[in-house]
């Protein structure tokens, strides 16, 4: 765990938005139409929507694990199951099936993904365990075309894009950096570019990933009890904001005015002495960091 930082580093403290004991909170991401942030309990196969007006939450149960939320329309939103993509209608819960994801017979799930500027979804796998490169990282486009963008990937997570459209920056969690890849926002197609971040030693792995107005990144860093932001440029870590859980996986800028920084949290992987002594972990935190997000990409915009 990280007691200081820099004296450069900003430290800014999280406050519970709301109590929950998600299993693996992940996904988080603010549906610009609804105006409420989306987020997902992995293990507990739930897709929750938090309401900051009335600080509650509506979920939606399915039979698989669910991995990510992205938004579609005021009424629809697009989620990976554990081996297919499929919208979901967020007035009578129906959902139909877009794509099915290569699971390789049971051994692999989706876990993190966002849609690029095209409204493709990116989503990518991992194995059960996290075996080394058994992984990959997809697009699905609307019609329901899924193609294969990287191999031997270990924990598929963060992704997001610059401002620009021409960075695309990645999280395979094990290696403890942040890839940044060229990106054509004509066809989709990206060339690595190179290591943005490399972690500081003792501040966990990078999990979820959002990106603000300034084009910094802000990393979920599971094991490291915060969300951490950096300067893709030049690698700096600028700001910390200080978690009271140890596994931070996601996190997402939101409110009316995008300026609020949304994460979320996990129980797995803490000992009984942890959730004892962390006992908010599995809970939705937020705090108001002095700089505004960018609106999420839809699918199929």
């Amino acid at each position: 765990m990280i007691t200081s930082c820099s004296p450069k580093v900003e430290m800014i403290p999280a406050e519970l938005a709301y109590q929950a004991e998600a299993t693996t909170g992940e996904g988080s991401i603010w549906h610009p139409e609804r105006h409420t942030l989306f987020w997902v309990d992995i293990e507990g196969q739930t897709l929750y929507e938090y309401h900051p007006d009335t600080k509650e939450c509506s979920s939606w149960k399915f039979d698989r694990m669910v991995s990510t939320v992205v938004p579609e329309t005021d009424s629809t939103v697009i989620i990976a199951l554990q081996n297919e993509i499929v919208r979901v209608n967020l007035h009578d819960g129906h959902t139909t099936s877009i794509a099915p994801i290569p699971d390789e017979n049971g051994k692999v799930r989706c876990n993190d993904g966002k849609c690029d500027p095209a409204g493709h979804l990116w989503v990518g796998t991992m194995g059960f365990g996290a075996p080394k490169g058994v992984g990959t990282l997809y697009t699905v486009s609307p019609a329901g075309t899924v193609t294969t963008k990287l191999k031997k990937v270990t924990i598929s997570n963060g992704i997001v894009w610059s401002s620009n459209k021409k960075f695309m920056y990645y999280n395979d969690t094990p290696t403890g950096k942040i890839a940044r890849y060229r990106y054509d926002a004509d066809n989709g197609d990206i060339l690595f570019d190179g290591i943005a971040v490399t972690l500081p030693d003792g501040t966990g792995a990078p999990d979820g990933m959002a990106i603000d107005s300034d084009d910094h990144l802000w990393v979920a860093q599971w094991g490291g009890y915060g969300v951490y932001c950096y300067n893709p440029y030049t690698g700096e870590l600028l700001a910390k904001v200080e978690v009271p859980a140890p596994n931070v996986a996601s996190c997402a800028f939101g409110g009316n005015k995008m300026d609020t920084l949304y994460i979320t949290t996990a129980r797995a992987g803490l000992s009984e002495e942890q959730l004892r002594e962390y006992p908010l972990s599995g809970s939705v935190f937020c705090c108001k960091p002095g700089i505004k997000g960018v609106r999420a990409n839809c699918f199929g915009e």
